[in-house]
């Protein structure tokens, strides 16, 4: 940590994360167990679609998203995607991927009060069976108290989850950075998880509890909470943060959202195809003092939905793209890349929800257009240079801008691009508080210095 020093220049100097082929929980999921409590005779036909190993591994948006390929590189490759014959490796530049077996490992050496059991005998009272994808019970995760609704089983599985995929994420950023863990002054943690107990149900501090698995002996660190946002108000809190001069290192992390695996499953089974959601994933990024090098996030770039604003999707694009833009006399086409809900949409199409990156591109095109930046014809030009394919796993937070992170960060370096615009938004009427949405976004832009 270091003193109050004034301004200084917050960099991004890494992006990592990790996926865990988890098919044996994807029952677990919201969606599925509540149609499995309703209906147990469609286990057989969610496990009959479960995917093996080796195909989540070469499944070729896992592998944009580990950094193997280019996003661009999908336009290229005929879909279904799920089809492909390619072959995958279990890492890549920008992050990995674990089994189940290994997942079921690691969270266990996440496991801080012996929740997690492999024993097969009978279980406790309200414990929760944990199965592998062909169906062999695994052993139990136990309820952490008998009269807490907020400790059930199947809300602790969920955090240890959220725990060991954020874990997971910054071991390998720390590992790859080579920096000490005793180097980072403090962790933000922007998962949609809610650890607590019946007294205070999302009281956090799951930062905290990263922090401690990284052995990162000197950090403190807190929570922050914005549905799908939360990771780019996470990163723009770091960013203050460390050019305040208050902190040198920040790490801000994700985990994964289990309530969302096999979410669309009953799609995916109509259109015989496999259950695509289930990996969990998590990230780690890594907001540091400005070394000369790595691209920086500029503070004076960040767009904010406020809640004058209206929460109509121009007036949330308005806020978050051509108001930045406008302020720092930048168009429209300075930005060589839009990074916004990545969401896969080999996922969300067979559920009827559409192709959500196009969508988010299509508009800002036309507010381009309206602009008399490009033409109208010129929209579909405008949306494949400066947009891209989705490729994110659909679990909220994750998918919503970060997975660009790190192939920006490598465009960027190498000088393949000047900048990247990130922008996420967030649904805050789910949380039946209020009727508002919510919106962020930031410039990643190459360092002044190089």
């Amino acid at each position: 940590m270091t003193s109050l020093n004034g301004p200084q220049r917050a960099v991004l100097r890494g992006a990592r994360f990790s996926l865990a082929h988890t098919p044996g929980l994807v029952e677990h999921g919201s969606k599925p167990s509540r149609e499995l409590a309703k209906d147990p005779n469609l286990l057989p036909s969610i496990r009959g679609r479960l995917r093996s190993f080796e195909q989540v591994a070469a499944y070729p948006p896992h592998r944009v998203l580990l950094g193997d390929r280019n996003p661009k590189d999908l336009w290229g490759i005929e879909r279904p995607w799920y089809e492909s014959n390619g072959v995958g490796a279990a890492s890549g530049p920008h992050g990995s991927l674990m089994s189940e077996e290994e997942f079921y490992a690691l969270l266990k050496d996440c496991d801080s009060f012996n929740l997690v059991s492999d024993h097969l005998d009978e279980p406790a009272t309200g414990a929760l069976p944990l199965h592998l994808r062909d169906g062999r019970l695994l052993g139990y995760i136990a309820s952490g108290h008998s009269e807490d609704a907020s400790l059930t089983a199947d809300i602790l599985l969920e955090n240890l989850a959220c725990k060991a995929t954020a874990v997971a994420a910054l071991r390998t950023l720390l590992n790859e950075q080579q920096t000490d863990p005793e180097s980072i002054d403090y962790v933000i943690n922007c998962g949609e998880e809610a650890v607590g107990d019946r007294y205070q149900r999302g009281g956090g501090n799951l930062a905290k509890a990263v922090a401690e698995a990284c052995s990162c002996t000197n950090a403190t660190g807190a929570d922050i909470k914005a549905f799908c946002c939360g990771p780019v108000h996470g990163l723009v809190t770091a960013a203050a943060l460390v050019s305040s001069g208050l902190y040198q290192n920040v790490a801000v992390v994700g985990g994964c959202s289990l309530a969302k695996l096999g979410m669309k499953f009953q799609g995916h089974l109509e259109a015989e195809m496999p259950v695509l959601e289930d990996v969990l994933a998590g990230i780690a990024i890594l907001v540091s003092v400005d070394d000369g090098v790595h691209p920086v996030l500029r503070l004076d770039s960040v767009g904010r939905h406020s809640v004058g604003a209206g929460s109509s999707q121009q007036a949330i694009l308005t806020s978050l793209v051509s108001g930045p833009l406008s302020r720092l006399g930048l168009k429209f086409s300075d930005v060589d890349k839009y990074a916004t809900e990545l969401h896969n949409p080999e996922i969300t199409e067979p559920a009827a929800s559409g192709d959500v990156p196009a969508q988010n591109y299509r508009l800002i095109a036309a507010m381009a257009a309206l602009n008399k930046e490009v033409g109208r014809d010129d929209i579909p030009n405008f949306v494949r240079k400066h947009g891209m394919p989705g490729f994110s796993p659909t679990q909220g937070h994750i998918a919503s801008a970060v997975p660009f992170l790190a192939h920006a960060i490598d465009g960027i370096m190498t000088g393949d691009m000047q900048r990247a615009m990130f922008l996420a938004k967030g649904s805050l009427f789910l949380g039946r508080m209020t009727h508002m949405s919510d919106g962020m976004s930031f410039i990643l832009e190459r360092n002044p210095s190089q």
